[in-house]
């Protein structure tokens, strides 16, 4: 594991110092989770980004009307 050196504002420090409190862990341990879950956010819109270029229409169209049609289950009509 390493350390980092960080500055950042008195009032984030003080927000994230209230928040890790009412969570119940440090304040280390909460920015780990924030900076996790912003690199998985970050991850996955690149993926999906990767995905989209390979698309086709065309596929997707032809995929969508293979779908057989079906009166749709009680409340799933919207």
């Amino acid at each position: 594991m390493s350390a980092l050196s960080l500055r950042l504002p008195n009032s984030i420090h003080r927000h994230i110092k209230e928040i890790a409190s009412q969570e119940g862990v440090s304040i280390n341990q909460f920015i780990s989770s924030a900076v996790s879950e912003k690199i998985s956010a970050i991850s996955t819109e690149n993926y999906l980004v990767q995905r989209a270029k390979r698309a086709n229409r065309n596929e997707f169209a032809n995929i969508l009307n293979s779908v057989p049609e079906r009166t749709p289950i009680v409340g799933d009509e919207l």
